[in-house]
Order: C-alpha cells, then sequence, then structure tokens
C-alpha cells in the first residue's frame, strides 16, 4: 500500500514547516519531525515489496525536500541505515535494530562518506580495526557524520589490512566515541553533523553488518545513490514554486528570462521518469548518470529562482537563497559531482 499522502503533509505542516527558518539560521536539528515519520508507520517495510518500500521512501524525501532539504538529508541519513540493516546478513543485528529504526525509537545515519570516497580510490579510509576475540578494536576519526544526536546509531567501515575491511553498526553514547559538532557551513548546519573520534572502540561481532564491507558496499550504493535523487527534484519543485510567485514582479518583466517554471518543470517530469527506469533495473551506472543530470538541473533551476526573484533573493533569510545554498550542498554531497562525473566514466 502506498503513503498515505494527507497524513504525510499533516506531519509536514505541523512538525517541519514551522521550523525551516530555524533549521536554516539556527542550525536546528528538526528530529522530532524524523521521530514522528517513523511513529506513523512511513519506514514501515513489512507485507511490502522491495519496489514499494523504494517507491514510498523516495517520495518521503521528495516531499520533505520541498519544504526543507537540510532535513531531507537528514532523512536520506536515516533511510541509508535502514538500507543497511535490511541487507545485512547478520540476523540478530537486523532483528534487534530493524524494528526500532523502523518504528520511530531510535534515529540512524550513514557513516559511510569516506568509504564511498576511497572505494572510489579518492580518499584513504581513515579507520582501523583490529580483530579481536568477540569483536573488533576500532580507532580513527570520520571527520563528517550527518544525523547524529543521543542515542543514534550510525555505519562506520575500518580497514582489517590492506585487502580487507569490516562495517560496523555503532552507537553516538558509546563513551569511546567523541563527537564534536560542526556548524560551519553556509548551508545544512541543522543536518547534527559531526565529527566522531574512535578510541580504542570496541565493537562486538553482534554489531558487525559485514565482515566484507567492499562486496557489502557495492550491494547497497544503488540504494544509497537513488535515495539522493529526490533531494534535487524536491529542491526543483520548491524553485519552481518560487518562480510562479513572483511571475508578475516588474510587470511581468521575468518572462523574458530564459530558463522559465514550465522549463523546469519539463526538467522534473523527464527525470522523474528515467528514476522509475532506474528503479526496475538497479544499475549503478544509470543511477550514477542520473543523479549527475539531477545535480546540474537542481542548480538550473536555483540559479533561475534567484533571477526570478531578483534583489529579494539576495536578503539575508530568503527562501530563493536558501534553497541555492541547498543546491551548492547536494552537489558536494557524497558521492560529489565530481565523483560522479568520474564514475560514470569508469562503470560498466
Amino acid at each position: 500500500m502506498a503513503i498515505n499522502a494527507e497524513k504525510l503533509h499533516a506531519i509536514l505542516d505541523g512538525k517541519l514547516k514551522p521550523l525551516v527558518k530555524k533549521v536554516d539560521e539556527e542550525a536546528f536539528y528538526a528530529s522530532e519531525y524524523l521521530y514522528e515519520l517513523g511513529k506513523a508507520g512511513f519506514f514501515d517495510s513489512f507485507h511490502k515489496t522491495k519496489e514499494q518500500i523504494l517507491l514510498d521512501e523516495l517520495l518521503l524525501v521528495r516531499e520533505t525536500a520541498k519544504v526543507c532539504m537540510t532535513t531531507a538529508f537528514c532523512l536520506w541519513c536515516h533511510l541509508a541505515s535502514l538500507t543497511y540493516i535490511r541487507q545485512t546478513e547478520n540476523k540478530a543485528l537486523r532483528e534487534k535494530l530493524l524494528p526500532k529504526l523502523e518504528n520511530g525509537e531510535v534515529l540512524g545515519a550513514t557513516g559511510l562518506s569516506n568509504p564511498m570516497k576511497f572505494y572510489a580510490d579518492l580518499e584513504k579510509l581513515l579507520l582501523k580495526a583490529e580483530k579481536v576475540d568477540g569483536g573488533y578494536i576500532i580507532n580513527g576519526i570520520l571527520p563528517a557524520v550527518s544525523n547524529l544526536g543521543d542515542n543514534h546509531w550510525f555505519g562506520a567501515i575500518a580497514s582489517l589490512n590492506d585487502e580487507q575491511e569490516v562495517m560496523v553498526f555503532v552507537n553516538t553514547n558509546n563513551e569511546n566515541i567523541k563527537l564534536k559538532e560542526k556548524v560551519s557551513f553556509i548551508g545544512l548546519n541543522g543536518s547534527a553533523t559531526y565529527s566522531c573520534r574512535f578510541e580504542n572502540t570496541f565493537v562486538k561481532d553482534d554489531f558487525v553488518i559485514s565482515h566484507n564491507a567492499r562486496q557489502f558496499a557495492d550491494q547497497i550504493r544503488p540504494t544509497f545513490v537513488l535515495y539522493q535523487i529526490p533531494l534535487g527534484l524536491g529542491v526543483m519543485e520548491a524553485s519552481v514554486k518560487g518562480i510562479k510567485k513572483v511571475s508578475a514582479k516588474q510587470k511581468g518583466c521575468n518572462s523574458y528570462l530564459r530558463v522559465q517554471a514550465e522549463d523546469i518543470s519539463n526538467n522534473i517530469e523527464e527525470l522523474d521518469q528515467q528514476l522509475k527506469k532506474a528503479l526496475k533495473s538497479m544499475n549503478l551506472k544509470e543511477i550514477c548518470e542520473l543523479r549527475l543530470q539531477s545535480v546540474y538541473e537542481t542548480l538550473n533551476a536555483t540559479q533561475a529562482n534567484m533571477l526570478h526573484n531578483g534583489s529579494a533573493g539576495y536578503i539575508e533569510g530568503s527562501v530563493p537563497s536558501r534553497i541555492l545554498r541547498e543546491s551548492y550542498f547536494f552537489a558536494n554531497l557524497t558521492p560529489t559531482v565530481r565523483q560522479l562525473e568520474k564514475m560514470v566514466k569508469h562503470l560498466q
């Protein structure tokens, strides 16, 4: 059964829309919105096909991004963690945490920005693991993990040696994981982003997602990237709304601008059609090409919105400037636009 749009919009109206300026200007983390989605059953995968799960959760991201892409990004982080636990072969871990992640009891995050760059041969892996009796000891620093807070869970990948990595699921309340908040961005400060220092952190075998992290990363990467595409679609739709709102400005002079709301709407429709095809095939190259296209279309849409709004868009706290900054973050979200450009050239 598809998600209840009326219920979703009621939660958006009550738990997110009133807080958007606070998220953008005061680095407020809208965690209650995410918890409410879980309590309302929007993350529930029971009795759903894989395709229906994807359709429902892609829509959740898109509708949230129309309102606030920072919070939609946090939602994407949670969905990434859900993907890890849904696909792990560790049955005990899945049975212990999947219900809690789906019913709004706890929230999750990805922790895979550095590993995804590592597997694309862009960075060194920053965490190191040592096998010990009953689990692993992990050391190192992850520079940025988003959607974190009290009693949040996130995935992490650490190298055992030059040929093997392990993927684990850890909790922010672990006393051997030190968190330091990062709020120096020009946008997305409400994303609850922290650097995470692992100091001889013991992780039991019970919380190992995969002993073959490289293979598991390949397995979840298509879903990981696919869930990002509606971030851009939501921002594009917000841009269309912004352009239409000022169409009569200066006696309709905006009609002479090269990019109009209709052009962006047509691009959204085209991306929509491609997204439906990608959802059927789950081909990584196809998904990455679509993700890359969505970046450029989102940047184009938010720039057009700024031009249509004129000087009003440059006022501090304006909606056009917020969604413009959101689009720049979308371009820099792992896999970043430059990583995607490399990937689509090398993927088969």
